[in-house]
């Protein structure tokens, strides 16, 4: 593996905090969200559409936020997504003391997917670009595998001190300090964040670039079949995924026969947090098992799939949450490889925007796929709404058989070692 400078070294290192600062802060309130909402008076069916709301902010906004991320700047969006996630994580609180009607949550909703998207693409350019601006050439996979890993770290004291802290006060003070630990992130990023290898346009010229970016965007995201494939499966990936996690929360719960331990719900999420650190962990070793990308990939999403259905066919609190173990953790093992392949594909110029585009997709099969399945959980319970689950995830495999077919450029998986922080 090549040795990271000196520079390419502090780059890594303020994204690895700036990835610890936002995980650690939106993992706050994740043990504990369907709970908060269903604790607003809102049934599973309207809980999840709340959730397929923010989705649909996330679809609507990723790429307008990635052309603002490509034009005037990587850092300048992330700051803009601060600020956001600040405001609208205030606005739910407000939504929940005033037990507010469903439109109110579907308002602050489509804000918390907005302030996101200023996320998505943006911080994941900035890095790849900040290491080429400063001459490193090794493996992309070992940054995005620690960063999983101080990700799952930072998901695991988050949820579980989220789920704490509300069994000793209430449900709203987790969302009081995920705003405080924002205001945090949006100060680091201020202070140590600087966009290198990107030039911003000129003021002048923003619609016109803008406008260029994203069909040029639009032509590569698309028009590439190395790309297509892929990009197109996360629309049943993503559904599930956003789904999965939450539901957990109150299954597990009523598997364990008391739907009031707010502390066991942010412990489950830790344990979900635990499997993604040993799947980053996990991503070193790969190479010695696939020497594609996308086989590796397509291994992993296999063995997805079938512990989403293990999840739907468990009738015990232990052999779920087994379940839903295997499943965190190969879904996070994929997850670095995925990255690794998509970047590969794109050109600097436009790496936000493809990126915000292929988080597109993905929150429109959100958007699409939560209030399916909270219904399926109202009507028949949460282990049906698994089932139905595992078969929506498994129309992934054929997209990504199908990218695996194209022999992309950036499909041998170099070899990764374990990287120094």
């Amino acid at each position: 593996m090549a040795a990271m400078n000196t520079e390419a070294l502090r780059v890594r290192r303020v994204y690895l905090l700036l990835t610890v600062l936002t995980t650690l802060a939106s993992s706050f309130i994740w043990g504990i969200n369907t709970l908060f909402l269903l604790s607003a008076g809102l049934t599973n069916t309207q809980a999840f559409v709340v959730n397929a709301f923010y989705a649909a902010g996330e679809f609507l906004f990723e790429v307008p936020t990635g052309v603002i991320a490509d034009t005037r700047g990587r850092r300048t969006s992330y700051l803009l997504g601060t600020v956001t996630l600040i405001a609208s994580t205030l606005l739910y609180l407000f939504m929940w003391q005033t037990q507010a009607p469903i439109w109110g949550w579907a308002i602050a909703s489509v804000l918390l997917g907005l302030g996101f998207t200023f996320f998505s693409g943006a911080t994941e350019a900035w890095l790849v670009d900040a290491l080429n601006a400063t001459g490193y050439d090794g493996p992309l996979e070992s940054v995005f595998g620690r960063a999983q890993v101080v990700s799952g770290a930072a998901m695991l004291v988050g949820a579980v001190a989220g789920g704490v802290v509300a069994q000793a006060s209430s449900l709203a003070v987790p969302y009081v300090i995920r705003a405080s630990l924002l205001g945090v992130t949006f100060m680091v990023a201020w202070r140590f964040m600087h966009d290198l290898g990107f030039t911003r346009r000129p003021s002048a010229r923003i619609t016109a670039e803008a406008k260029a970016i994203l069909r040029e965007s639009l032509q590569t995201g698309f028009g590439n079949p190395n790309l297509r494939w892929l990009i197109l499966s996360s629309f049943f990936l993503t559904g599930v995924g956003f789904y999965g996690f939450y539901a957990m929360q109150p299954y597990l719960l009523e598997l364990y026969g008391d739907e009031s331990a707010f502390a066991l719900a942010g412990l489950a999420a830790a344990v979900f947090a635990g499997a993604q650190i040993f799947g980053g962990l996990a991503v070193p070793w790969v190479q010695k098992l696939f020497r594609r990308r996308t086989t590796a990939i397509l291994t992993g999403t296999t063995l997805a799939t079938v512990s989403v259905a293990l999840v739907g066919l468990g009738d015990r609190f232990v052999l779920v949450a087994a379940a839903f173990i295997a499943w965190a953790f190969f879904f996070s093992l994929t997850g670095p490889i995925r990255q690794a392949f998509l970047n590969g594909c794109i050109k600097s110029s436009q790496r936000a925007t493809v990126l915000s585009m292929d988080a597109l997709v993905g929150s429109a099969g959100g958007a699409a796929t939560q209030p399916l399945l909270g219904r399926v959980a109202d009507a028949n319970g949460y282990g049906a709404s698994y089932l139905v689950a595992s078969a929506i995830h498994v129309l992934a495999l054929p997209f990504i058989y199908l990218a695996r077919r194209q022999d992309a450029p950036g499909e041998s998986i170099e070899e990764v070692e374990p990287a120094q922080l």
